[in-house]
């Protein structure tokens, strides 16, 4: 996604003669690099959280995929080849979040700790780094739990899924707990994703400094 969010963000600036690209441009370029993204990785990502849930389920139940390749296998075997995408609605809203929160923002800390508060290159990918990753957390993490629950459910003895889409599937979270445990169930996660973007950003990200 970095680099769709660089070619984009380049082409921009270019039509924008060289001047900085304002909050909303950026948030925009950051949404479609992440649906394109989201689009070319959704079958590796079905592929990674059933071989996750596996484990977890009753013996009867696993699918008992060996490696990645041979999941996809059996998907397409299973289930067709658009079964590849299933839950690809959720994973792209997903990702659409999660880069507008956390590329959109660390480009405009940077531009924020470097002109404003006249920091230094590792103050400056510090402080954005940290910004970015709770934007991140913050954007992503509802649609997070949704794409992995409907990635990973299985059909009923008479073949329905217990939800019918992404909506149906907050919607019953919300109504079987109530807001405060879709609240905990993100609270939950917090820590975790939080860190994971604050790490992915801060390694990867100090060469975008200048």
């Amino acid at each position: 996604m970095l680099g769709f969010l660089r070619v984009l963000t380049n082409k921009a600036v270019e039509a924008n003669e060289g001047k900085p690209l304002p909050l909303v441009q950026k948030a925009f370029i950051g949404l479609t690099a992440g649906a394109i993204g989201a689009c070319v990785g959704s079958p590796a990502d079905l592929a990674l959280i059933r071989m996750q849930v596996d484990s977890t389920l009753p013996a009867a139940q696993r699918r008992n995929y060996k490696n990645v390749f041979h999941a996809l296998y059996r998907i397409v075997a299973d289930e067709g080849v658009l079964a590849l995408w299933k839950g690809a609605g959720p994973t792209v809203v997903r990702a659409m979040s999660l880069n507008m929160g956390m590329l959109a923002s660390y480009d405009q800390s940077v531009e924020l700790f470097k002109d404003k508060f006249g920091a230094g290159e590792i103050s400056t990918v510090l402080g954005a780094s940290a910004v970015s990753g709770f934007f991140a957390s913050a954007c992503s993490l509802p649609f997070d739990y949704v794409k992995t629950q409907i990635q990973k459910m299985q059909p009923d003895a008479n073949g329905k899924y217990l939800y019918t889409g992404s909506l149906d599937c907050a919607l019953q979270t919300l109504k079987s707990g109530g807001l405060s445990t879709a609240l905990e169930l993100l609270r939950m996660s917090w820590n975790a994703k939080y860190c994971n973007h604050l790490s992915a950003k801060y390694l990867p990200c100090g060469m975008f400094v200048s």
